[in-house]
């Protein structure tokens, strides 16, 4: 098998496309240092720092990469990423578009045609170009759903690229994604949805990293966009948006015990929701997740937008759009948000009170936050600003961060994230 004869080089490789200013360290094998926030609870987080040689490979195209995954298994497993891997690639590594995946007759614009809301009315579609949509959209999901299991590591060797790619972490446990630049997991069939936020909507299918079901997690120094294709461009159907993109990096289903540190997100919509239901009443307990020195910048909102979960949001950098920009921090149903030492950068049109936006929540804990340069209260200015319009939030999310590194000021963390976050920044 190919993969066999990647895992004999890698060695070899792995000194040559070593990440930018790491030297001849090989950082696949690094575990999330001590105290390294929630997913250093516990025995921490290893990835697959005990693989052995012969699950060490080095992956310089999709069919390597999907035979290194192994199918999600649970085995060990160093995975170098080097090179652009283009996950929309059939099994000779021949790009793969949109009108490859169409099947069964699927037409965009008798889809158009036929669940206009005019004529199709409220109803969920239904029908022969949904079901053929059905069956296009699965025959993409094969190819670009990339399933990670427990004990992998997966790292990118300087300059590595993902790109059209869905990276599922679904039910597994000690995982770590580091140095790796994953972007534009391009949705080619996007569903409309006539009856969501009561205008309907257009409903993607992908994140870039999706992590389901899961605990113990590092994700660390990954750069994740939209580039390639950038959804302000698409055309507007039905007066919405015909967005191709989901998130960014999302945290559902009960995932626990997660760390993400040192990334930067960029261009993007709805980029990090941690909890897909309000209803979902089995993630109390859950979610729990460490947000430290990262960059968001130009994400519109939900970063994060949180459910259940306590979260420690501290030494983030925030690059505010000048466009369209909705909120930041998202206070959800029985969500702790615990932010610190935070730095914002916006256009004057941009207030304070704009950096929070809350759907039935009821606490954030704020403090050392930064406003262009200048220290700001957010809780109270929120609450004042909203009286009468939202409820007010208390700052008791009942509980207090004990797991986290040194937590520096916002001005301090501002410098050094701009600096350091990001696929190909490891020291």
């Amino acid at each position: 098998m190919r993969v066999r004869r990647i895992a004999v080089v890698a060695g070899v490789l792995g000194l040559l496309c070593v990440p930018a200013h790491a030297g001849a360290r090989d950082i696949s094998r690094d575990p999330l240092p001590a105290n390294d926030g929630w997913a250093a609870e516990g025995a921490g987080t290893t990835g697959g720092a005990a693989a052995d040689a012969g699950h060490v490979f080095v992956v310089t195209d999709r069919a390597e990469l999907v035979a290194a995954l192994d199918g999600g298994s649970a085995t060990p497993k160093i995975i170098k990423i080097a090179g652009t891997i283009d996950a929309n690639t059939d099994d000779d590594g021949d790009h793969l578009d949109c009108d490859d995946y169409a099947t069964d007759g699927y037409d965009l614009h008798q889809y158009l045609a036929a669940y206009d809301p005019r004529t199709w009315g409220s109803a969920k579609p239904s029908g022969p170009q949904e079901e053929a949509r059905q069956a296009s959209a699965a025959r993409q999901a094969e190819r670009i759903t990339l399933n990670v299991g427990s004990n992998t590591t997966i790292v990118g060797l300087k300059g590595a690229v993902l790109k059209g790619a869905g990276l599922q972490v679904k039910n597994a446990a000690n995982v770590i994604i580091r140095n790796l630049d994953l972007r534009d997991a391009y949705d080619c069939f996007p569903v409309w949805q006539p009856n969501t936020g009561g205008l309907g909507d257009w409903k993607t299918a992908y994140d870039n990293i999706w992590l389901t079901g899961s605990h113990h997690v590092w994700v660390d120094h990954v750069t994740l966009s939209d580039k390639g294709h950038r959804d302000e461009q698409e055309p507007t159907w039905f007066g919405r948006n015909y967005l191709r993109h989901d998130g960014l990096l999302d945290i559902t289903n009960g995932s626990d015990l997660v760390t993400v540190s040192w990334s930067r997100f960029e261009g993007h919509d709805k980029a990090m929701l941690i909890g897909n239901s309000d209803s979902a009443t089995g993630d109390r307990g859950k979610l729990r997740v460490t947000l430290h020195h990262n960059q968001f910048e130009s994400i519109v909102q939900r970063a994060p937008r949180v459910r259940y979960g306590q979260v420690h949001v501290y030494n983030n950098r925030y690059v505010v759009p000048t466009d369209d920009y909705r909120y930041s921090l998202g206070v959800s149903t029985e969500s702790g948000i615990h932010a610190q030492n935070n730095a914002f950068t916006t256009l004057g049109r941009i207030e304070v009170a704009d950096l929070v936006k809350s759907w039935n929540g009821t606490a954030l804990h704020d403090e050392g936050t930064l406003f262009n340069g200048f220290p700001v209260d957010l809780l109270p200015i929120y609450n004042a600003y909203n009286s009468g319009s939202e409820r007010d939030l208390t700052a008791d999310v009942g509980w207090t961060p004990t797991l986290h590194t040194k937590i520096d000021s916002a001005g301090t963390a501002d410098r050094e994230v701009a600096r350091g976050a990001g696929a190909g920044r490891i020291p």
